[in-house]
């Protein structure tokens, strides 16, 4: 048994949204109960004890898009990189560093995106890798450092036609086999690590491409692919696959559907959106990555309109899911030139969309303090001084709080990070061999020694 007490506890549960001082009850991987402290450690006088120092106990937080494969980007300045487009900065930044990452290259990556996460509050993550140097394993590599430091990961692999047919069905395999694998865990029990079948984008990826990932996955998972994140998407489409736009496309090839997930959306017409939303597919969005990469602003008030799902996520810009909330209130508002819209859409994106998202992938209740959900539980130092209650808690996250709030991380039950340091692995260890193969890296990229 575990006690998480002495603070303010956020539920997002409807029963029972808020206690000023309240505790939750932890057994094994899952919530047992939440209410009083005192009523609780009472009952269970025995139970270890995770004091929060008056801050505020909240669920987990998930990201439903990132790259791990970036991970070690951090700093780096490749020779020559100088991209004006959103395709050249693929070509002269991503795609090199994907084109010469190796499995130790992305263990370290892995290693480097976890503990960010896991520092930032962030339990759940979404992953979209893409390694072209070495393809095979770099699944399996990841889901064994996700499941070293104990983070709750949805993993999958790029599929693209951009360095030639031997490299695309390595990437199916990859994505098939690891989607077998998980699927067969999962019956066993494991929560803890689920797939997608990954895609770059429709404009690196050739019909019979489509087809052949759709076959591979013969319906086990869903869909995690970029669509129409730069216009490249739609002018290949337009020009180049028949004259049909990209969303278009996946329909004919049988990708969408209550389980696929879109990266971005920023320039789909109304045409696609009801596609879309008549095949009950989700659209993860990307705020501060579209206003890096200059590709515009994803019309997520009109997806909303529409009743199509929309997920929040980072695409490896941030780990941190509040600094993504306060930024993408910030795009829509100044998009729409209107200064009291996107509230209500930041709130239900990150606290209960990307939940649902990832219980329907996990198999467990995930993002609620409620009993019998996964016991993911976050502890935020928040000195208050403006009232904190029920009613504006949602006001203290957009303008108040941040990732590095946080204090403790709880995943699954096992306590991760605990006053500010990781207690479920040797960081400094992870650290120093990350540096190495970090320098690996940038000496192959710029072919110099670091």
């Amino acid at each position: 048994m575990l006690i998480v007490g002495n603070g303010s506890v956020v539920t997002r549960d409807e029963e029972k949204p808020y206690l000023e001082r309240g505790a939750v009850l932890i057994d094994g991987d899952a919530i047992v109960e939440v209410g009083a402290e005192d009523e609780l450690a009472a009952a269970h006088p025995d139970a270890e004890y995770v004091d929060a120092h008056g801050g505020i106990i909240m669920p987990g937080l998930v990201n439903c898009h990132t790259h791990i494969y970036s991970g070690l980007a951090r700093g780096l300045a490749i020779k020559g990189c100088n991209p004006t487009n959103f395709l050249e900065n693929l070509e002269q930044q991503w795609w090199k560093i994907d084109d010469n990452l190796t499995l130790d290259g992305t263990r370290a990556s892995a290693y480097a995106t976890v503990l960010d996460s896991l520092r930032d509050g962030v339990t759940t993550i979404f992953d979209h890798h893409a390694s072209f140097c070495e393809i095979p394993g770099s699944l399996f590599a990841i889901k064994d450092v996700c499941e070293e430091t104990g983070i709750r990961a949805c993993l999958c692999y790029e599929t693209s036609d951009r360095r030639g047919d031997e490299k695309r069905d390595q990437s199916i395999a990859e994505n098939a086999e690891f989607a077998q694998w998980a699927a067969k865990a999962q019956a066993e029990g494991n929560s803890m690590i689920a797939a997608m079948f990954g895609g770059h984008a429709t404009f690196t990826l050739s019909d019979e491409t489509m087809d052949k990932m759709a076959e591979a996955n013969n319906g086990l998972t869903g869909f995690h692919i970029h669509v129409c994140e730069g216009m490249n998407d739609v002018w290949d489409s337009r020009l180049n696959r028949g004259g049909i736009s990209p969303i278009e496309r996946l329909l004919q090839h049988d990708l969408l559907g209550p389980r696929t997930m879109l990266g971005h959306c920023i320039h789909v017409t109304p045409g696609e959106m009801d596609i879309i939303k008549e095949t009950g597919t989700n659209i993860v969005n990307n705020p501060e990555s579209n206003m890096g990469n200059a590709v515009g602003c994803a019309p997520v008030l009109e997806f909303f309109r529409r009743g199509i799902p929309v997920h929040m996520g980072t695409d490896a810009y941030t780990h941190d899911m509040l600094e993504s909330l306060k930024v993408f209130l910030i795009i829509q508002r100044h998009n729409a030139a209107m200064p009291n819209v996107g509230w209500g859409e930041a709130m239900t994106m990150l606290f209960q969309n990307n939940p649902a998202m990832a219980s329907a992938y996990f198999g467990r209740k995930i993002g609620v303090l409620a009993p019998g959900a996964a016991a993911d539980v976050i502890v935020m130092d928040y000195p208050k001084f403006t009232p904190f209650s029920e009613e504006n808690v949602d006001g203290h996250m957009l303008f108040g709080m941040m990732g590095k709030n946080c204090r403790t991380t709880i995943v699954n039950g096992r306590v991760l990070y605990k006053d500010r340091e990781f207690v479920a692995f040797d960081e400094e260890r992870i650290n120093a061999w990350t540096m190495e193969q970090s320098k690996k890296l940038w000496g192959t990229l710029n072919d110099r020694v670091y």
